[in-house]
């Protein structure tokens, strides 16, 4: 064999070798990076010096080779990093891939990410996780929140994939983040200094010469060694009574413009209110400082979370009281704002210093949001009591900024708008007229005692202690002479409500009819109109609870006939197939449901709604069915249809719900079974939920009992010549007198053909022309078929218009019967077509003309 094979079999043999050894001694010593490299250095040196004595063209290409590998090393410098730090970057990598996976809404890749951030942090020894991990999970938990509820209002649905990864990351963060739940926090509650924290508790490295200082930056030393707040120039921001105008103005800048740190703001505003000195200046601090948290929401969240809230309510008391305190200073809409920053203005003791800003605007928004976040909260968790707890706060602003601003109205020199006090007015009422006399009660004394005794009201004075009718009553009738039309029709409907809430049924028709708001409510904005139908719904339960059945129906027939009780109520949105609804309109249509605990039971709605439509309803099909010449009449739509569906099933099980019940009572009744329909109603568990259920069942009972007298009465009074009074109040267990009211009362109604014997107590059926059941069905054979003509003949005449003598034949003889003839080869049977294609024949009636 060749020489030159020989030594290039020797060389590669040995490289080969030295190669198992970087390999194992990479294995050996895989975290000190510069043991390896010394050791991989020192087996290249010696390879190289083992090759000195090789010949030929691979000596030459290794020594060219080694030169320039020589000459990079000396260029780079070399940097020594420990294991920690190689997991630091590692871990950062990892992080900088989550962020690019948050940017395009990769839940796939984030889930992946995230396991493979989990493994990397298991492998740095350290007790406390790094900064940056503790951000990047707050920040995922923040990010998953905000998709979760965009993606309940969205139409666009997640895509299989990533719908599975925004899954497995929602169990993933709970389990992950209860570690560290001290640590989110304290990032949530400041990111900047959490994040800046960092930096200045790990220990610097090696000392390096000192940069020049440039002009942005200045040395901040502190007495204390204690930190300065920096600003976006490098200088240190100091908080003074004199700069807290500068500050506000500043701020007053920034707001609505993008990338505002509004946490930061508020946070500077809390250390302005505690150095401000003069009224004034708190005044101003306070009115910024509530509207920027009024600003503050959580991604896609639109409303305040419980804390910010309640330190806007809390603050808001304070600026109450210092104005109450201070009467010079005054907050008015359209005040000028005052323009010297460095200049503290001079208060005059007598004299009024205007401040510009809305007392009512602050409040309103309290409440609307307070409102929005009982609408997205869950109504079966605990949250939403606790969070329900925080109306009795609101309540007590909202009396105690009622009775200032009243007190203001008293000033001469302060024209203030009668607007103002009247929105206020309707925000109390807001609160109270759907709640019972009790919970109004409570609600009313612990206002007033969280209430100085010194501020009192003139419209709902202290002294005079009135009940929940009259203060309502009071306030109603004060917007009632003071405001316009669509405060002044609410006002009317809270009070109609409230009135109907305490079981005053003719009251509150009496006062629901004389509004005419029932011809206006068209004209009315939705949430009015919601009002409207709230009211009305009340109404008819008031009639119901009252034992008026046919009242109820008729109050009850317009919304719950429709189909639509829910949309109508505001308590839900029913997205149909085909409709064309807008996401913004859905939107819309959210933002007015009403909270749950102001909602009216449907179940119980629907059961009173065909309660009574049973009622009514069971003795007009018996008197159809046995006087077939009486106009047939429909009170409820609905209840017909169920009636028919229960009807046509085959087989019927025992009662399920609540509509089952009433079914099965219904065809009790009809069959003259009164005491079963009784049982069957009775059965329901829904009437526990109103008030005085005893009272609600025994008032059935006595209906079903009437009412079964009333079908029994009109299905077999064709097979009686008379009939004891004794007889049916024994069969229906009533008394002698309460059957010959009911039976006296059918008679005057025209309802039954018959006449009462008062001597024998006795009812004589009077026997007119009596119909066989061909005859029956021949008399309504014939009144179809007159309908029939009737309509016909319209048609004729819309389609005939303009053409009366379009069927007559121009020279052409009738050839036999139907009038065929023609002039066509002057044969009798032919058709007689003219000129023109196909010709209008005017149907069967044409042909009946023709004829």
């Amino acid at each position: 064999m060749s020489r030159f094979f020989t030594s290039g079999d020797s060389s590669s043999s040995e490289e080969s070798e030295d190669e198992e050894e970087l390999y194992s001694g990479g294995e050996e010593n895989q975290e000190e990076k510069e043991d390896s490299s010394s050791e991989e250095e020192d087996e290249d040196d010696s390879s190289s010096s083992e090759d000195e004595g090789g010949r030929g063209v691979s000596r030459f290409l290794r020594d060219a080779a080694s030169s320039e590998e020589g000459s990079e090393d000396e260029d780079q410098p070399k940097v020594v990093k420990s294991a920690k730090d190689k997991r630091l970057e590692e871990l950062e990598s990892v992080i900088k891939l989550l962020d690019n996976a948050v940017k395009i809404n990769d839940w796939s890749s984030i889930s992946s990410e995230f396991d493979k951030l989990n493994r990397v942090l298991g492998k740095i020894p350290s007790e406390k996780p790094p900064k940056q991990y503790v951000r990047i999970i707050a920040d995922l938990e923040d990010f998953m929140n905000e998709t979760i509820a965009k993606q309940k209002v969205s139409p666009k649905k997640m895509n299989t994939t990533n719908s599975k990864g925004l899954n497995a990351m929602k169990q993933k963060l709970k389990r992950n983040n209860k570690d560290y739940g001290g640590e989110i926090f304290k990032y949530r509650e400041d990111k900047f200094e959490y994040l800046i924290s960092e930096d200045e508790e790990e220990p610097t490295p090696a000392p390096r010469q000192p940069r020049a200082a440039t002009s942005s930056t200045q040395a901040i030393e502190d007495d204390d060694q204690n930190f300065s707040t920096v600003g976006a120039g490098g200088k240190t921001l100091k908080y003074t009574a004199e700069s807290i105008l500068a500050h506000l103005r500043a701020f007053n800048e920034s707001r609505g413009k993008k990338n505002t740190d509004r946490s930061g703001q508020v946070q500077i505003m809390e250390k302005l209110l505690a150095v401000a000195t003069t009224p004034y200046q708190k005044v101003r601090v306070l009115l910024s400082l509530i509207s920027t948290r009024f600003d503050i929401t959580s991604g896609s969240i639109s409303y305040m979370s419980s804390e910010q809230w309640n330190s806007a309510n809390e603050e808001f008391g304070t600026l109450l009281e210092i104005l109450e305190e201070n009467r010079e200073i005054v907050i008015v809409d359209n005040a000028e704002a005052w323009e010297d920053d460095e200049k503290q203005p001079q208060i005059t003791p007598g004299e009024l210093f205007k401040v510009p800003g809305s007392l009512v605007s602050m409040v309103e928004r309290l409440d609307d949001d307070l409102t929005r976040s009982l609408q997205h909260i869950d109504p079966h968790a605990v949250e939403y009591i606790d969070r329900l707890t925080d109306s009795q706060k609101l309540y007590n602003q909202i009396v105690r900024t009622m009775m200032y601003i009243e007190s203001l109205q008293g000033i001469t020199n302060l024209e203030l708008p009668q607007d103002n006090l009247n929105r206020v007015i309707i925000r109390r009422l807001e609160h109270l007229y759907f709640k019972p006399s009790q919970v109004v009660n409570i609600f009313e004394d612990k206002a007033l005692a969280s209430i100085p005794a010194a501020i009192d009201s003139t419209i709902t004075p202290r002294a005079k202690k009135v009940d929940p009718s009259t203060l309502l009553s009071t306030l109603t009738t004060y917007l009632f002479e003071k405001s316009s039309d669509i405060i002044r029709g609410r006002a009317y409907l809270f009070q109609v409500y409230s009135i109907a809430l305490n079981d005053q049924f003719f009251k509150a028709r009496d006062m629901l009819l004389m509004s005419h708001l029932q011809e206006t409510i068209p004209n009315f904005d939705v949430s009015t109109q919601i009002l409207y139908n709230r009211t009305l719904v009340q109404v008819g339960l008031c009639a119901f609870r009252s034992g008026l059945v046919y009242e109820c129906q008729n109050c009850l027939q317009e919304i719950c006939g429709s189909g639509r009780q829910k949309e109508l109520l505001a308590q839900g949105i029913i997205i149909q197939r085909y409709s064309q609804v807008s996401p913004e309109q859905e939107k819309l249509e959210r933002q007015r449901q009403l909270p749950f605990h102001m909602h009216i039971n449907l179940e119980l709605l629907e059961c009173v709604y065909l309660t009574c439509s049973m009622l009514l309803e069971i003795p007009l099909l018996a008197q159809v069915g046995s006087f077939p010449d009486i106009k047939k009449r429909v009170i409820s739509k609905t209840y017909r249809r169920h009636l028919e569906f229960h009807e046509r099933q085959i087989f019927t099980g025992p009662p399920e719900n609540t509509r089952d019940h009433i079914l099965q009572a219904s065809r009790a009744l009809a069959a003259g079974d009164w005491k079963k329909s009784v049982d069957l109603i009775s059965a329901i568990k829904i009437w526990d939920l109103m008030a005085q259920p005893d009272k609600i069942k025994g008032m059935l009972a006595d209906q079903i009992q009437q009412e079964g007298l009333r079908t029994y009465l009109f299905t077999y009074s064709p097979f009686y010549d008379s009939l004891e009074v004794k007889v049916l109040a024994s069969m229906f267990e009533l008394s002698e007198r309460k059957v010959a009211a009911i039976v006296s009362k059918m008679i005057s109604g025209e309802e039954l053909a018959a006449a009462l014997d008062q001597v024998n107590s006795a009812i004589i059926f009077r026997k007119g022309v009596e119909l066989s059941r061909l005859q029956s069905l021949a008399l309504t054979l014939s009144d179809k078929a007159s309908g029939l003509i009737e309509a016909n003949e319209k048609t004729l005449e819309q389609r005939t218009q303009g053409t009366e003598h379009r069927f007559e034949r121009q020279g052409a003889q009738r050839g036999g019967r139907g009038g065929r003839g023609g002039i066509r080869g002057g044969a009798g049977g032919g058709r007689g077509r003219t000129r023109g294609g196909q010709q209008f024949g005017g149907g069967a009636l044409g042909s009946a003309i023709k004829a």
